[in-house]
């Protein structure tokens, strides 16, 4: 049996909202071996993009553990959770999330100097993985001088820039035509498999589902 990457078992996450309580997740338990390729699908308010934000260590579950390669991530001091954040976790958005005021270059570059490895080989890798992205071309330019597909590219090449071990894609087609949201899905696959990372995608598209080997139909907070 492949190695399991990341389990969850249990999570729960509720929000207050005035007087309201809303329950986005109410139970669910989940395992990702090492190397694997998910999709997590399901309607817009389901819970899969609070999913993917509590397995990538961007948000806390009111009840319920995940672990990460056998560690409990409810144990990590803050500056752990943060390190995991930025070296074994690498985040794609539908929104992209580029800095208006930094290049192509700068953006990529930015989890690496965070990371504070050596600005030589932080600014090398960036410029390597954005030929690889295909952007060789637009290493300068900033995010209003790019097309939607190409900052999606920026920042996938941004999500791997510290070389994690899991990629989290929450909608990565959501903002892009059905063409160049094709090409950044197969994009997402040629990189996984020639860097064995485990991909995990969260999207309402069911075409876009059809893609992972794995796929994960979320309900109303729960695993149909």
């Amino acid at each position: 049996m492949s190695e399991i990457l990341l389990s969850a078992c249990g999570l729960k996450k509720s929000y207050v909202m005035g007087r309201r309580t809303l329950e986005v997740l109410r139970g669910v338990d989940v395992e990702i071996p090492r190397g694997d390729f998910l999709a997590l699908r399901g309607a817009s308010g389901a819970g899969k993009s609070t999913l993917l934000h509590l397995i990538g260590g961007l948000d806390t579950p009111n009840a319920g553990e995940i672990f990460f390669a056998g560690e409990n991530l409810a144990r990590y001091s803050e500056g752990r959770l943060t390190d995991f954040r930025n070296r074994r976790v690498g985040f794609v958005f539908q929104s992209y999330h580029l800095l208006p005021e930094l290049t192509a270059l700068e953006n990529v570059c930015l989890p690496g100097r965070v990371a504070r490895r050596s600005a030589g080989l932080v600014t090398k890798r960036a410029g390597e993985l954005l030929a690889r992205v295909g952007l060789a071309d637009r290493l300068d330019h900033k995010p209003s001088e790019l097309s939607g597909g190409e900052q999606q590219r920026v920042a996938i090449a941004r999500a791997l820039i510290n070389e994690p071990v899991l990629l989290l894609a929450d909608e990565p087609t959501g903002n892009l035509d059905s063409h160049t949201g094709g090409d950044i899905m197969d994009l997402l696959k040629s990189l996984r498999m020639e860097r064995q990372t485990t991909l995990v995608i969260a999207t309402h598209d069911a075409k876009v589902a059809t893609l992972a080997p794995r796929v994960i139909e979320l309900v109303d907070g729960l695993i149909a």
